[in-house]
């Protein structure tokens, strides 16, 4: 009976190590666009892989939801009736709905019901919008890509340096340098010349529609933007957008009534007004909770895996479900997310820092 029991504690401790990330995955993976990730790779690089389709959704998803949450949070306290009453609708209808059901509603009934590939809607020969995602024209690089990409860091520095030399000739000497035009006019010229004399190192790859060996129509070429990554990235966008909306609207108001009395006796714009006034105070206000809902986006993106896209928790059961080892997988899950929701938080809390009241 010890010789069992000790028997059965050392698999137990073995189960806990992660010696297994070394054998083979020995299964695809879809949405696979900047990543080099093939069925024969080790299950850590099938991992790594679920990390990356998990950051990228989580990066796009920041940008686009925080555009989407200003516009709408702005547009609720337009003049307009219209204008204010339809944000409101919006942000009162997702943000009082399950984020899961709207992922769902995006795939089944928007992204399923596109046609197959033999009937794909083509947009001026190179664009595909099928049942299989979207197709989409991208880029080729070849070996003098890197030399290109140190003369466009030359150039931007020297760009910088140009931009600097006229803002302070500006300042002795008064009167308008266009600063910002011969700056970019610099780094433009350079890109293009470069371009042209390291040979072209970026090419076009156009995506087309044909038949493979088995007469199966697919789309080859360009970059695939699968139906999964597209319903979880607009779920999570109009979702948390309709959050942020609020936060934005909280902050402005917040603000005094004062401070756009005065912008206006000013003689500025609206649009000035609130890009030069009021948004950069209302940021001190806005960016803690804004920071929260960053958060929530990065952690609800684990929803993905129940339309089948490839992310963490979808690349980590199916390695359960293939091998076993399920703490030491859950405690990797564990830790990602973590070091995700972590990586967020130092930044935004920097970004705080950078837009408070000195001694506040």
């Amino acid at each position: 009976m010890f010789v069992f029991y000790m028997a059965n504690k050392a698999r137990e401790l073995d189960d806990l190590g992660f010696d297994f990330l070394s054998g083979s995955g020995d299964f695809p993976l879809s949405t696979q666009w900047l990543t080099n990730y093939d069925a024969n790779d080790s299950l850590l690089g099938a991992y790594g892989a679920g990390i990356f389709n998990t950051v990228r959704l989580v990066i796009i998803g920041i940008v686009l939801a925080t555009v989407l949450g200003v516009l709408a949070g702005v547009a609720r306290l337009s003049s307009n009736w219209l204008v204010s009453r339809l944000a409101t609708v919006y942000v009162e209808t997702i943000r009082n709905t399950p984020l899961l059901i709207q992922i769902v509603i995006w795939y089944t009934v928007v992204f399923l019901q596109f046609p197959r590939v033999e009937n794909a809607i083509e947009f001026g020969g190179i664009f595909y919008l099928s049942v299989k995602g979207l197709a989409l024209p991208s880029l080729t690089i070849d070996g003098s890509f890197g030399l290109w990409v140190i003369f466009l860091i030359v150039g931007a520095v020297v760009a910088f340096a140009l931009q600097w030399w006229l803002h302070r000739k500006e300042e002795v000497e008064g009167g308008s340098r266009h600063a910002v035009m011969w700056a970019f006019l610099l780094f433009a010229g350079v890109a293009v010349v470069t371009y042209l004399v390291t040979g072209t190192p970026l090419e076009p790859d156009t995506p087309s529609v044909g038949i493979t060996g088995a007469n199966i129509y697919n789309v080859n070429g360009g970059i695939q933007v699968e139906p999964e990554f597209a319903a979880v990235l607009l779920g999570l966008v109009i979702y948390t957008g309709a959050f942020i909306a609020e936060i934005v609207r909280g902050g402005i108001q917040a603000l005094p009534k004062g401070q756009n009395e005065a912008a206006a006796a000013l003689g500025l714009s609206a649009y000035q007004r609130l890009t030069l006034i009021i948004l950069p105070q209302a940021l001190r206000i806005i960016i803690p909770p804004l920071t929260n809902q960053f958060l929530n986006l990065t952690k609800n993106s684990s929803l993905a895996v129940v339309i089948g896209y490839p992310e963490i928790i979808f690349v980590g059961n199916t390695m359960i479900n293939k091998i076993g080892h399920a703490a030491p997988i859950y405690l990797m899950i564990f830790g990602t997310y973590l070091v995700l929701s972590l990586v967020i938080s130092v930044a935004m809390n920097s970004f705080n820092r950078s837009v408070q009241l000195a001694g506040r």
